[in-house]
Parts: structure tokens; C-alpha cells; sequence
């Protein structure tokens, strides 16, 4: 980035770009949520902060990019629309006041049209955005056009690489306009392929089961048939099945909330059961029930018919405080899974995905802006793309989420594996479980080094399918060399990325661990 930006250094837009990708790489991962209208990308987004600060009507603010990311302060910070004219200053941004009504955050652009508004910047003191900036966009394939192409042309501009490092999509059937937005994400220049960034989510997936208690079991069923599709496993890494509404109910839980659940749980079972027949029996006055009808339909708003019957079957079950009954919804809602996935797909690579947008930023201008003097730029960026075993591993992950790999079944379902296709703990890439101690981590990981290295030694073996073995044990050396051994010095590790700036404690030590 040094050297890119010291060849473009006399011209000012080039450089201007090029700085903004440097930042990027000292700053957290960006993960965007997108989706059709209604898919529930504000109420996810809400239920993986823990707050309800993402609004979730159908306001004018819900037809902006919204970036929400931590700061220590509160600030809401509106950034208008640049002038047509290339001459004219780029207008000032302004502060929003901070309001919240029943707990709820609430934008007041004042007589500010979404059509004026290039984004909303929501800096706020929440441990979710520590180490993940999440950006709510407006619904795609919607039916006011204008809306529609403010989402795609912020996630997949034509010119440049998206300005999300990695997506959550929402979706509540896979229709072709799903496919086709997800398609348009992936970018399949060298090295860069949106299967190894963007995760897919069944949302609202207790409207599957029309609201009965298993409706996340039919959700679950469904959401593993669209993960042996061959067209979508091509294109995300995995499908979560949320119930984003019981989500973030469960993070957002108040003691007067939980009260209520309690008193409803006690109730008559014949009397509970036909209050919860419908939404509209639920929020009618009812004898025995200190709950004014008022407050009822609030908690219907927060969470749902399913979410209400599920609070009172766990309550029955035997749970009797709130935070108890707070952690085991967020976990029958999806959203522990889903969190993990983040973790374990996007927060795992966080400098890899980083790396790679920066890459390609810095290839695009290149290729639009060629130039004497930077043909030294152009071989170091060839070279970290070529050799960077990050890299190779995530075009491999790529080919094998595509067109395959040119391995028997099972030979390829554990490459996928190791190379990081289920997460990229030492653990998920050895199928073993995640308190495996460290010894049996090493022991599995020198039989897997050694069966693949017989394989890609043996002269049967064909030359792509030994290119991709090599692979594979590149990244047994690099579990390997991850692993403490008590009998042996640390291995020392060269990491062509270095260390990533701004990383949180854990993966500071994890890349202290890997570089001895």
C-alpha cells in the first residue's frame, strides 16, 4: 500500500483511494447485512449488537446505509449526498440528536430525504462492534427502484471492490433475485470469490411452522436442503435457519418482560393455549392476567406469538430468571450458530478478508490508471497473490464450493475441511471437539500431514489434485505450527500478511502463538 501510494502520489483522487484502503486495513472487519425488503436485517442486526439501536419500521432512515460501529461515545453522524458538480465542495456532514423512544433508538433526519443521504454513521459504546463494523442496507429487488439500487450499488459497484469485506444474507425462500444478487457479490478475479465471504440466513424462520413451537425444526430441515443445493453452496459458505424476532427479544430482555412471561406461564394450560391461538386473542383483556392488554401487544411486538409460547414452555421447563431464560432463547433462535459461524468464517480471516479487498482495490486501479513506475507494485501484488498460502487456500475453498476438486468424495470433503471450509480453529478444521486438548489436536494433525503428503507425493496422483493436496498439507504445517508442544521449541512461522493492526486481544495472541 507504501509503495501504491508513493506512485500515485501527484494524483489526488488515486491517492485518496488508495489511503482509504489502507485505513481498512487497520480498522474492524466490515460485515453487511442485506436482503429483500422485510427479510428482518434490521432486527438481526439488533439481535447481534444486543441492542435495539437499528430501527426496524419502515421510516425513511430504513431506506439509507446505516454503518453502526464502536466508539466510546455516542454520535449519529448523517453524510449527504456529493454535488453533481465535479467543482463543488463536498457538503459538510451534520449530527443527528440522540433519541430513544421505549428504549428504542430513533433517527431524525428532519426534512432530510433518503434520496439526499450517501450514509448514516452510527458510533456507538457496544461490545458486538469491537471487533465488527455492521452495515443495514436497504432491501434489494424492491419495488421503488431507487431503494434497490442504493443497496447494490453500495455492495457491488462496478469500479471498485465492495465496500463490505463480507456479507450476511437474508432471505426468506431462496428466489431467483436471492441468486442473482448473490451471484453479482461474488467476485471471481484471482483470488477473490464471495463464496469464502458471505454467509446465507433463512430468516423469520418460525413463520416456517406458522408459529408452533417446532417451527425451527421445519426451518432447519429446509435450511439444510438449500445447503446441498449445488447453486447456493457455490456461493455462501453456509445457511442458518434465525428466528430474528426471538432474537432479539432474548438479547434485549427486560425484568417487566420476563414477569409477564412468568405470570403467563402460570396460567391455566387449557387458558393459556387459547389466548395464544391468534394475535388478536393474545392482546384482548383476559381474567386472571394482571398484564393490561397495552402492555401485552407491546410484548407481542417484541416477540412474537412463537417467541411467547417458547418463553412459557422454557419457563414451565423450569427456568426462573430472566438471564437464564435470556441465553436459552438466543440459542433456540439461531442466533448462537449464526454468531459462531461469523466467528469462526469472518472474525478467523478478518486480515485475509481485509487483505484481499485492499488487493483487489489496488489491482482495479492499476488496471485503470496504468503508469511509469509501477511496475514494482505490480510484481509485489502478483506475488502476495500467488504465494500468500491465505490466499491459495481461499481460492481453494472457492474451486471446491464451485466447480469441485478433482478428489474422490471423501478426500474432498476433509481437504474442504482443513483448508478452513467449517471454521478455522485447529479443531472445526480436524473434525475433533472444540476442548480437545492440545496434545490430541497435534496427534490428529500429524496423521492427517502425513496422509496427505502421501498423497501428494504419489506419482498416480494427477497435477491438480497433487496441487491441491500441497495445499492441504501447507495447512496441516500451519495447524501444526499454531499448537503448543512442550517438548519442542516453537516452530518460527513467516506470515506473508504480518500483523493485523487493531485486532482484538485474542487473535494478537493467536498470531503471537503462530510467529513464536
Amino acid at each position: 500500500m507504501r509503495q501504491a501510494i508513493e506512485a500515485y502520489a501527484d494524483d489526488p483522487d488515486a491517492r485518496g483511494a488508495l489511503e482509504g484502503y489502507q485505513r481498512r486495513l487497520a480498522e474492524p472487519l466490515r460485515v453487511a447485512l442485506a436482503g429483500m425488503v422485510k427479510a428482518g436485517k434490521s432486527t438481526l442486526l439488533n439481535a447481534i449488537i444486543g441492542e435495539e439501536i437499528a430501527p426496524t419500521d419502515t421510516a425513511e432512515c430504513t431506506r439509507v446505509v446505516t454503518w453502526y460501529r464502536y466508539r466510546d461515545t455516542p454520535r449519529i453522524t448523517l453524510y449527504p449526498v456529493a454535488g453533481v458538480a465535479s467543482a463543488a465542495p463536498a457538503p459538510e456532514p451534520w449530527t443527528l440528536p440522540i433519541r430513544r423512544v421505549e428504549g428504542r433508538l430513533v433517527f431524525d433526519m428532519g426534512a432530510t430525504r433518503a434520496e439526499e443521504v450517501e450514509r448514516l454513521v452510527v458510533d456507538w459504546p457496544a461490545k458486538g462492534l469491537r471487533e465488527l463494523t455492521l452495515i443495514d442496507t436497504p432491501g434489494i429487488a424492491s419495488l421503488s427502484g431507487d431503494v434497490s439500487a442504493r443497496a447494490t450499488n453500495f455492495l457491488t459497484p462496478r469500479d471498485a471492490p465492495s465496500e463490505a469485506d463480507a456479507i450476511v444474507y437474508l432471505m426468506r425462500h431462496l428466489h431467483a433475485a436471492d441468486l442473482k444478487f448473490l451471484e453479482a457479490f461474488k467476485d471471481t478475479a484471482a483470488g477473490q470469490s464471495g463464496t469464502v465471504n458471505a454467509l446465507a440466513v433463512l430468516s423469520r424462520a418460525d413463520e416456517i411452522g406458522a408459529g408452533r413451537i417446532d417451527s425451527l425444526l421445519s426451518a432447519g430441515e429446509i435450511a439444510e436442503r438449500y445447503r446441498r443445493d449445488g447453486t447456493l453452496r457455490s456461493l455462501a459458505l453456509g445457511v442458518v435457519p434465525i428466528a430474528g424476532l426471538l432474537a432479539q427479544g432474548a438479547r434485549t430482555l427486560r425484568q417487566a418482560e420476563f414477569t409477564a412471561l412468568l405470570e403467563l406461564a402460570r396460567l391455566d394450560r387449557s387458558e393459556r393455549e387459547r389466548m395464544l391461538l391468534s394475535a388478536d386473542r393474545f392482546a384482548r383483556p383476559a381474567a386472571g392476567l394482571k398484564a393490561v392488554p397495552e402492555f401485552r401487544a407491546a410484548l407481542l411486538e417484541r416477540f412474537g406469538l412463537f417467541g411467547i409460547r417458547m418463553s412459557t414452555a422454557l419457563i414451565r421447563g423450569g427456568i426462573s430468571e430472566p438471564t437464564a431464560l435470556a441465553h436459552a432463547l438466543a440459542r433456540r433462535s439461531g442466533l448462537d450458530d449464526l454468531l459462531g459461524l461469523m466467528s469462526g468464517q469472518f472474525q478467523a480471516r478478518a486480515a485475509q478478508l481485509k487483505a484481499r479487498t485492499t488487493l483487489a482495490g489496488v489491482e482495479a486501479l492499476l488496471r485503470e490508471r496504468p503508469r511509469a513506475g509501477t511496475e514494482r507494485v505490480a510484481a509485489m501484488l502478483e506475488r502476495i497473490q500467488a504465494g500468500a498460502h491465505e490466499f491459495r487456500e481461499l481460492r481453494l475453498l472457492a474451486t471446491a464450493r464451485t466447480t469441485g476438486l478433482d478428489l474422490p468424495k471423501e478426500l474432498a470433503a476433509e481437504a474442504e475441511r482443513l483448508i478452513g471450509g467449517r471454521g478455522m480453529l485447529p479443531a472445526l478444521r480436524l473434525a475433533l471437539p472444540e476442548d480437545t486438548p492440545a496434545e490430541a489436536l497435534r496427534a490428529e494433525a500429524l496423521a492427517c500431514l502425513r496422509r496427505w503428503r502421501t498423497l501428494a507425493e504419489n506419482p498416480m496422483t494427477d497435477r491438480s489434485a497433487a496441487e491441491a493436496c500441497q495445499i492441504v498439507v501447507r495447512s496441516c504445517e500451519a495447524i501444526l505450527a499454531g499448537l503448543p508442544d512442550a517438548s519442542a521449541p516453537r516452530p518460527t512461522v513467516r506470515l506473508v500478511l504480518g500483523t493485523e493492526p487493531g485486532v482484538g486481544a485474542g487473535q494478537q495472541a493467536d498470531q503471537q502463538r503462530r510467529t513464536g
